[in-house]
């Protein structure tokens, strides 16, 4: 059977080493030796033994999602095999932690990441209750994260003579030692007229980066691929 379906750019190859590595622009593949963690239902085929199980948040987690509707809904992933993962045709990029390094992001980016990373559902300080994605996953210590983003990502560096003003729904991320608010950019007397339709934003300060997304569409943290 001869076909362009078969090329040797998209044929999967036999894993260089365990862990994490991109497949494609659009999907990630992880070789498994133990356990790595994925967002619920992201896993689009794998081969191996290897045993997939929902994952709690505690109870802290459950109660923001519950009222919010974030979060960061996992499984985990444990044995040994190859899993790959994707959402929505999303492109996907890794991000490699080093000690000390921290990144806040959206659980609707993240896709999957090592064991060896520690994740804490946040309250973005200043948010308050209002606006979309305001509790985020914070990301620390040592190891590998894959983030999805609908469209080619936008990084916008901040610094402390330049704030940045994002969207809430259009955030995918951002370093974690900013500080954050919100940010109020109509008057009262537009509000009353009807308004533009981006009435706060989340404001961002100090020296770091910022990820949004071409995108303002709206999904919850945990829809099926």
């Amino acid at each position: 059977m001869k076909s362009d379906l078969f090329s040797s750019d998209v044929l999967v190859r036999p894993a260089a080493a365990p862990g994490m590595a991109l497949q494609n622009a659009k999907s990630v593949r992880y070789a498994v030796d133990g356990e790595m963690l994925a967002r619920q239902g992201s896993m689009v085929a794998f081969r191996g033994d290897l045993r997939f199980e929902r994952k709690g948040q505690g109870i802290g987690g459950m109660l923001k999602r519950a009222v919010t509707g974030e979060g960061l809904p996992l499984m985990s992933v444990r044995g040994r095999g190859e899993a790959w993962f994707a959402h929505r045709a999303g492109n996907c990029f890794i991000v490699e932690f080093e000690p000390g390094d921290a990144l806040t992001v959206n659980g609707r980016n993240v896709l999957c990441f090592d064991s060896t990373l520690s994740y804490e559902i946040r309250m973005v300080k200043g948010a308050g209750m209002t606006g979309g994605g305001l509790f985020n996953s914070l990301f620390t210590g040592t190891g590998k994260l894959a983030v999805v983003c609908d469209g080619a990502p936008i990084v916008i560096p901040v610094t402390a003579a330049s704030p940045v003003y994002v969207d809430t729904d259009a955030v995918v991320g951002w370093s974690a030692q900013l500080q954050t608010g919100l940010h109020r950019s109509q008057s009262v007397g537009s509000m009353l007229r009807g308004g533009s339709g981006e009435a706060v934003q989340l404001e961002l300060r100090g020296e770091g980066f910022v990820v949004v997304r071409p995108s303002e569409a709206t999904e919850a943290a945990g829809s099926a691929p």
